[in-house]
């Protein structure tokens, strides 16, 4: 499960067989890696749309598991862009989307949603720690640097709460395994969060509309396109190397 295709983009390259599935989603495919199966889908950003993803696969399949992946922005300033981040605990947000604290003033975890549990086959290295799921966009250094030090979370991201909380209704495993796309030291180009429809997705034509209206923000807009590439690549020849 992720939120946009291109996250799935550096996985597919690695299928044996890619089957598209006609599923009312934005994406829906059916892969076979090293002779397994594995279904991918994405339906926009947020808990709310990741949900009605899972809703919707398991009405059409018999699910194993269940993965939140996809991009993800650092919390932590150790974390690199195109790191892999496996989450060891999902931090949710309240609906006024303040973020609920995730450990106590002994440093005991508080609420955990879920645990990644994965194995890799190659030694192919990765970070761990607690990962925070809002519906918003993290924008800002400075609120990446009051979210790492209000909840403990290293990395953040807008689907994992919603995907975990189907794992746990419906007693499958759960999984997150993210890419870092942004640095906790830098701000994006621009606030993502105005150009979201009534769904919550993202409305391509009014970010590249305001784009156009501030021209000097396009090298920018270039720029993290290119490092999203990257980083789809590198989450999916991780992907491909690791079993559940």
């Amino acid at each position: 499960m992720a939120a946009e295709a291109r996250e799935f983009s550096g996985l597919l390259r690695h299928a044996e067989r890619v089957v598209k599935l006609s599923w009312p989603l934005d994406f829906a495919r059916k892969i076979w890696l090293s002779g397994h199966a594995a279904i991918l889908v994405a339906n926009g950003p947020g808990p709310k749309l990741a949900a009605e993803a899972v809703e919707i696969a398991k009405g059409r399949a018999e699910l194993t598991g269940l993965v939140s992946t996809g991009f993800c922005g650092a919390l932590d300033p150790a974390l690199k862009l195109s790191d892999i981040f496996v989450a060891t605990e999902i931090v949710a947000c309240s609906k006024q989307n303040e973020p609920k604290p995730s450990r106590d003033r002994k440093g005991a975890p508080i609420e955990t949603l879920a645990s990644a549990r994965a194995s890799v086959t190659e030694d192919r290295k990765y970070q761990t720690g607690a990962l925070l799921s809002t519906d918003h966009v993290a924008v800002t250094a400075r609120e990446k640097s009051e979210l790492h030090k209000t909840t403990g979370a290293r990395a953040i991201e807008m689907e994992a709460a919603g995907v975990a909380a189907q794992a746990q209704q419906n007693n499958l495993p759960f999984y997150c395994i993210r890419v870092i796309t942004d640095t906790a030291a830098e701000s994006l180009p621009l606030d993502f969060n105005k150009f979201r429809d009534a769904n919550g997705r993202f409305s391509r034509s009014k970010i590249i509309f305001a784009a156009l209206r501030r021209p000097a923000l396009f090298p920018r807009l270039l720029s993290f396109d290119k490092r999203c590439k990257n980083a789809a690549q590198a989450l999916g020849d991780f992907l491909a190397d690791t079993r559940f």
